[in-house]
């Protein structure tokens, strides 16, 4: 039984106990209610439950951070009551109670996920003592899993450029992915950058510190892809002269990413629906059947439920891989953001070719504004790169681009094309007292002739940026 002193001792337990959710399922009643008692007066939201039945209905009903748990239960056996509720709440410390012959009870119930145990009878020092060291481990538990969701913020907004309303809605799905080991197949055209959104999966999972090994389907024969992905054994074909481990092998316990996985032939693709479904495989010329433990990232940039349709893609296959699914805009479709990758990318490359870029012009950038970027952010980053190489000065001109970008421009600069019946000097006349404000609309509709109303050519000539002619031609 529990004293008045023991009570009185056991005021100062540890502050991380107040408040803390605790449920006693004992089927002695006085017992049980002598522990609810000390335990509410040391800072505990207390429950309690007489058998197995009455536990799971309050486990049911709200979540517990502790639980007390007899291993003898009148309707039930404590450990298959404690396999249940770690597999529904696996957060929750189990403290088990047990008399002195089941102390081997106690140990398996450790294996099952237990915190602790007790053995009958216990003074209440050491049970509040055990409970306050699975209070500290909560607490501990929750700062780690609120620093790993910080740090996993960081790394997402670090890999993924942009904060466009489609590139938020992206990050978000990228955040609640990433903890868990569900298959993610990324959805978009060439150049979106589903590498990188797999790359920001990985590393804000907690499997960052384990390898992302990549392979692109695409790009290797049927033969040699299955040796790639499951490994070979010596003399499996032709050439192998000793053993290979497989991209599954290198990637135990961290993620594979496969691009192109439209790509894969029916054939392997049986192989890979069993390795997503149990994590078995074999080598190449192997009779071992191996174990590996991976989190599959799939991309293509096919409509894959066409591929299923037409007897491409296996649709047990796009059904275990479309378990979620993250859809990737086109650039044209989020132009907002070409700025700031823009930026991004000249910053990056001025780094890597030591040169002093310190900004795009306006005229440059509405070049990249208007233009419909078929490459998508790739592409763009291509454009970045050679504008920084090329740059004369330290801002990049609309020179130093592809001349894709502003066709009319060039030609105007060469006296070429229709601009070369064209004046290479243009007259503006206006009285004396005439507003700037004037000056600049006269200036601007000027330009839109010589450019035949080819408002990027116009701004680049003029060196300002785009919204200025559209709000003229508005009569802002």
């Amino acid at each position: 039984m529990v004293t008045t002193a023991e009570i009185r001792e056991s005021k100062n337990a540890n502050a991380l106990t107040d408040g803390l959710r605790l449920l006693v399922v004992d089927d002695d009643p006085a017992l049980r209610r002598s522990l609810e008692r000390v335990l509410a007066q040391n800072g505990y939201d207390v429950a309690g439950a007489e058998t197995a039945q009455q536990a799971r209905a309050q486990l049911e009903a709200q979540a517990f951070a502790v639980v007390l748990l007899d291993l003898v239960l009148p309707d039930a056996d404590g450990l298959a009551l404690l396999r249940e509720l770690k597999a529904t709440q696996p957060e929750t410390e189990v403290l088990v109670v047990t008399a002195y012959g089941s102390i081997e009870s106690a140990v398996e119930a450790m294996r099952w996920g237990a915190y602790d145990y007790l053995t009958k009878p216990f003074h209440t020092e050491e049970l509040l003592s055990r409970l306050g060291k699975a209070a500290e481990k909560l607490a501990l538990e929750r700062e780690n899993r609120s620093l790993r969701y910080q740090l996993s913020q960081q790394t997402i907004d670090r890999i993924l450029v942009g904060n466009s309303a489609a590139m938020r809605q992206v990050k978000k799905l990228v955040e609640q992915v990433a903890p868990s080991s569900a298959p993610v197949i990324i959805e978009g055209e060439t150049g979106t950058g589903k590498e990188l959104v797999a790359e920001a999966i990985h590393q804000a999972s907690t499997r960052a510190s384990k390898p992302l090994i990549k392979l692109n389907c695409a790009a290797l024969p049927e033969t040699l892809l299955e040796a790639e992905l499951f490994g070979y054994e010596r003399g499996a074909f032709t050439g192998a002269v000793g053993r290979k481990p497989g991209r599954f092998d290198l990637a135990n316990g961290g993620s594979l990413f496969l691009d192109e996985v439209v790509d894969i032939p029916l054939a392997t693709q049986v192989k890979l629906l069993r390795v997503l479904q149990d994590g078995r495989y074999e080598r190449l010329g192997g009779r071992e059947t191996l174990h590996s433990d991976v989190r599959l990232l799939a991309a293509t940039n096919r409509n894959l439920e066409e591929a299923v349709r037409k007897g491409e893609f296996r649709e047990d296959l796009y059904y275990r891989l479309h378990v979620i699914s993250i859809q990737l805009p086109p650039l044209r479709a989020r132009r907002d953001e070409i700025p700031v990758l823009a930026q991004h990318f000249r910053r990056l490359y001025a780094t890597r070719n030591q040169k002093n870029v310190r900004d795009i012009s306006p005229a440059a950038m509405n070049c990249l504004l208007g233009y419909d970027w078929p490459g998508n952010v790739r592409e763009l980053e291509n454009v970045i790169e050679r504008a920084v190489v090329l740059c004369e000065g330290d801002v990049i001109q609309p020179h130093a681009l592809p001349e894709a970008l502003n066709p009319t421009a060039f030609r105007a600069a060469r006296g070429e094309g229709d601009s070369a019946d064209k004046p290479s000097i243009i007259s503006l006349n206006f009285p004396v007292g005439t507003t700037m404000r004037t000056i600049q609309d006269l200036a601007i509709q000027a330009m839109l002739e010589y450019t035949q109303n080819d408002r990027t050519a116009a701004a680049s000539l003029l060196n300002i940026h785009a919204r200025t002619i559209a709000r003229h031609q508005q009569g802002d």
